[in-house]
C-alpha cells in the first residue's frame, strides 16, 4: 500500500499571526490514490487550513506535503493541473451567466478553445443546468449555485479533487446530484479529499475518515472501523465525533 500513496502530510504544522495555538499540530497523514477521504473536524479543528496548504493557497509554518511525489510548496508547478479545488466559498460572478463563468474559470486551465466548450456543456448537461447556461447567476437558486461551483473546480478533469463543504446550505436534490456524480468520478478513479460539518453524509460517502481537533489528528479509519472501536458508546460517526471532540460549542 505504501507505493500507492498519493497524498503524504509529513509533522505538518501551521501557526497563524496572532493565533494562541497551532492551527495544525504536527499533522502526519497518508491519503491513497482511489480514496473518498473524510477530513472531519469542529470549527477551528484544521480541516481548511490543510486543504489550502495542500493546493498551496498558504505555506506550512513547519513540516511538508507531498502529492504524487511532489512537495507542494517546491513543485507546485507538477502539480496543479491534475488538481481540482471546489472551495466552500460561492466563487462565481453573480452579474454572467452559469455559461460565461464557466468559460472564464476554465480558461485559467489552458484548455483548447474547442475542449473546453465540449466540457462546459458535458458538465452543465451532467448537473441538470444545460437549459439555463444562459441565464445569469444571481437568479440562480442556492442548490443551483453549488452545482455551478462543483463544475468550475473539475472542468479540466482533474484525478485528484479537494472537496470543502461541497453539500452545504442545499436542497436535498441538488445534494444527491452532486454526491451521485462524485461517486461517479471516483469509480473512474478520480481521488476525492472531502471536508464537511454533515456527518451522516460523511458516513455514507467517504471509503476512509480522519477526525481532527485543536490540529492534531484523533482517530482514522473507515467509518465502520470508527465506529466498531467505539462501538459501547457509539452508534454511528456522529456518536463517535462527539465522543473524541466533545459536546461544547465551537464558535
Amino acid at each position: 500500500m505504501k507505493n500507492n500513496i498519493l497524498i503524504e502530510i509529513n509533522n505538518l504544522t501551521k501557526i497563524y499571526l496572532k493565533g494562541r495555538e497551532p492551527a495544525l499540530d504536527e499533522l502526519n497523514l497518508d491519503i491513497y490514490n482511489g480514496e473518498i477521504f473524510g477530513l472531519l473536524g469542529p470549527n477551528g479543528a484544521g480541516k481548511t487550513t490543510t486543504i489550502s496548504i495542500l493546493c498551496n493557497l498558504i505555506s506550512s509554518t513547519d513540516g511538508y506535503c507531498k502529492i504524487n511525489g511532489y512537495q507542494v510548496q517546491k513543485d507546485f508547478k507538477h502539480i496543479k493541473h491534475f488538481i481540482g479545488v471546489v472551495s466552500q466559498d460561492i466563487a462565481l460572478y453573480q452579474l454572467l451567466t452559469a455559461y460565461e463563468n464557466l468559460f472564464y474559470f476554465g480558461s485559467m486551465y489552458d484548455l483548447p478553445r474547442k475542449e473546453l466548450k465540449e466540457n462546459i456543456d458535458y458538465f452543465l448537461e451532467k448537473m441538470g443546468l444545460f437549459k439555463v447556461k444562459n441565464e445569469k447567476i444571481k437568479h440562480f437558486s442556492s442548490g443551483m449555485k453549488r452545482r455551478v461551483n462543483l463544475i468550475a473546480g473539475i472542468l479540466h478533469k482533474p484525478w485528484l479533487v479537494f472537496l470543502d463543504e461541497p453539500t452545504v446550505g442545499i436542497d436535498v436534490q441538488s445534494r444527491m446530484v452532486i454526491i451521485d456524480y462524485l461517486k461517479e468520478l471516483n469509480l473512474k478513479g478520480v481521488t476525492l479529499m472531502y471536508s464537511s460539518h454533515m456527518l451522516d453524509e460523511a458516513e455514507k460517502f467517504c471509503t476512509r475518515i480522519a477526525i481532527l481537533d485543536y490540529g492534531k489528528l484523533l482517530a482514522i479509519g473507515t467509518p465502520a472501523e470508527l465506529i466498531e472501536q467505539y462501538n459501547e458508546h457509539c452508534a454511528n460517526l456522529e456518536d463517535v465525533f462527539l465522543n473524541l471532540t466533545g459536546r461544547h460549542v465551537r464558535d
